[in-house]
């Protein structure tokens, strides 16, 4: 009869902080530039409807991995049912203000941490202040170090960090390609041209944002075409649907 084979020895404690979140309870958070969010702000219609993280932002925002409150606390609990958290004020530790530092313990073993508020305010603000300490301060355990680290935290000298995958911008859908095509016919369009002012390698790489403007510029240019030649009415009417 054939020994069975051990089964590995789960981690515990210490241990536990870690090892990594599975994907479910990796969220992701958008972090955009300053000129993005003033688009937006600007011009609502310049963002969109995120299908990774559900909010309203520019297309081209950058997402970052991060672990939540809740998912951290299930962690800190399986590691060390009694587990505590207190803000503490220690000499020469700075604080720009609408921060706190805090003191996590995690089984018998203390480390700090900051949070703030990331321009919160009232309730949320002390919430998101909390949670940004403790994942600080977890992060001292090495809980979801690889999520805070930029490349692979684990590489070789062997094995050099690859560089991040860029962002994917949402381009124009197939219908709105034909449409384009059509006003270039109707208008003699160098289509060259337009790539070239729009910055693009061909029409069906314009951004979906871009959308408007090209479409706005194309039907102005029909449309003082018409004025000029009436024999451009029929390519007008058609491209309106009528």
């Amino acid at each position: 009869m054939t020994a069975k084979q051990s089964e590995p020895t789960k981690p515990t404690g210490l241990a536990l902080l870690r090892e990594p979140f599975p994907a479910h309870q990796i969220s992701k958070l958008p972090k955009p530039t300053k000129a993005q969010t003033d688009a937006v702000r600007q011009d609502f219609k310049k963002g969109i409807r995120c299908q990774i993280c559900g909010a309203w932002h520019h297309p081209d925002v950058v997402h970052l991995d991060y672990v939540g409150h809740a998912a951290l606390t299930d962690r800190l609990l399986d590691c060390d049912p009694n587990w505590t958290w207190e803000p503490c004020v220690e000499p020469g530790l700075p604080n720009p203000g609408g921060g706190m530092w805090i003191k996590l313990t995690v089984c018998g073993v203390s480390r700090l941490g900051f949070g703030h508020a990331d321009g919160k305010t009232g309730g949320d603000a002390i919430k998101e202040t909390i949670g940004d300490a403790l994942r600080n301060a977890a992060m001292r355990f090495g809980a979801a170090l690889d999520l805070w680290h930029k490349g692979d935290l684990h590489a070789t000298d062997d094995e050099p960090e690859q560089p991040a995958k860029p962002v994917q911008t949402p381009v124009i859908t197939e219908a709105d390609y034909t449409l384009l095509i059509q006003l270039f016919e109707a208008t003699n369009t160098d289509v060259k041209g337009f790539c070239n002012y729009f910055g693009v390698p061909a029409v069906k790489s314009l951004p979906a944002d871009a959308f408007p403007k090209a479409k706005a510029m194309l039907e102005k240019k029909l449309a003082e075409a018409v004025k000029q030649d009436d024999t451009l009415a029929g390519d007008a009417d058609f491209l309106k649907g009528e």
